[in-house]
């Protein structure tokens, strides 16, 4: 008896098993309005001849989701065709911007365009959000830490909504104090007269030098590290740099900690590469010489030199590095200028333009 039972359970197991595929002899989709039914069938990882059961139908949805056309779907089988229920996202009929005076409307419409939110466009939520988060840090980049961004979505007829943006830049906060920690070598005074960002003075209503900015820092930063690495300071280095506001946000306080490190000097120069150029030759338009102290602006120059003595021998697009070896106990580098000429340029035609009155042979 046993022995029969174990054959009929495997029989019933494998029937029940084929009973959840089908075959799909056909695709119906329903609910379109704005997106083809070829997007839909182009994103299905089914069609018409496949058999598919439920984790297939589970996919399925799955991808349709994944396009973001739509906010519902739903499968359903009707015989063996395969029938797909969909609610369209609403599309974007119009977007209104109001209270931006910093940031230009047809600025802030083409980052919404390139985030995929414009006018006839499918909306999505996520998408209004993210860009309204985005559009309050690129105020607060600009010093308007009081900046609000508020999103109003209304529907239309059509399945269409309209979109309002309420923006209030608020006021760029003024900078207090900035402080520099760990300069020894140079006064407070010297450091801050590098940057162009300013605590607030007689002429900042004129000049705006005390609003906080970003990119103005970035570039002040930069200035503060050129000054000493022109002066030797090879490990000089910004350690931090803190950007704090007051309760009200209409103050800045700015603080940079540096590390100055020590003076160096030279104490070689040497070429290596694709030496094109002899190198004696090289070496005489080098500006630096053993025994000064270091200077970035020395290299830089030397770099810009060879570049150009290069470019003479039709080289036109040579590349040059310098690298330091830094001997720690004797506090001296060791200067290495690396030469990548590259291919050589040819002319294989020179054109006139608008000469009328003079043939090219001429001229």
């Amino acid at each position: 008896m046993k022995r029969l039972l174990l054959p009929l359970l495997l029989f019933f197991i494998s029937a029940t098993a084929l009973a959840e595929f089908f075959q799909i002899e056909d695709i119906r989709v329903e609910g379109l309005q704005r997106v083809s039914a070829g997007t839909v069938f182009s994103a299905l990882p089914v069609s018409a001849g496949d058999l598919i059961d439920n984790p297939g139908i589970r996919e399925a949805t799955r991808a349709l989701f994944q396009t973001g056309y739509f906010d519902d779907i739903q499968i359903a089988r009707d015989g063996d065709v395969l029938i797909i229920y969909v609610v369209e996202r609403p599309a974007v009929a119009e977007i209104n911007i109001s209270g931006n005076k910093a940031i230009e409307t047809e600025q802030l419409l083409e980052a919404l365009r390139g985030a995929g939110l414009a006018e006839g466009q499918i909306f999505r939520e996520a998408v209004l959000q993210g860009m309204t988060q985005e559009l309050r840090r690129q105020y607060v980049s600009q010093g308007r830490y009081g900046a609000d961004v508020v999103t109003d979505v209304s529907e239309l007829p059509r399945n269409r909504v309209a979109i309002d943006l309420e923006i209030d830049e608020g006021e760029v906060a003024s900078i207090k104090h900035i402080n520099i920690v760990g300069n020894e070598k140079f006064s407070d005074e010297d450091l801050l007269g590098l940057f162009e960002l300013k605590t607030t003075g007689l002429l900042s209503f004129f000049l705006s030098d005390d609003k906080y900015a970003r990119e103005k820092l970035s570039g002040d930063l930069e200035r503060l590290e050129s000054w000493y690495l022109d002066r030797g300071y090879l490990k000089f280095a910004i350690d931090s740099t803190q950007v704090s506001i007051n309760p009200e946000r209409d103050a800045v306080f700015i603080t940079v900690n540096v590390t100055e490190g020590d003076v160096y000097t030279v104490n070689k120069v040497e070429l290596s590469g694709d030496l094109i150029v002899p190198e004696e030759q090289l070496l005489a338009l080098v500006v630096m010489r053993e025994g000064l102290t270091y200077s970035e602006a020395l290299v830089t120059a030397t770099k810009e030199l060879f570049t150009k003595r290069l470019g003479a021998e039709g080289y036109t697009f040579a590349e040059v590095e310098s690298f330091d070896e830094v001997d720690e106990v004797e506090k001296t580098a060791t200067v290495t200028f690396y030469v990548d000429p590259g291919k050589r340029t040819y002319v294989r035609r020179i054109e006139f333009r608008g000469n009328t009155k003079t043939d090219d042979e001429v001229l």
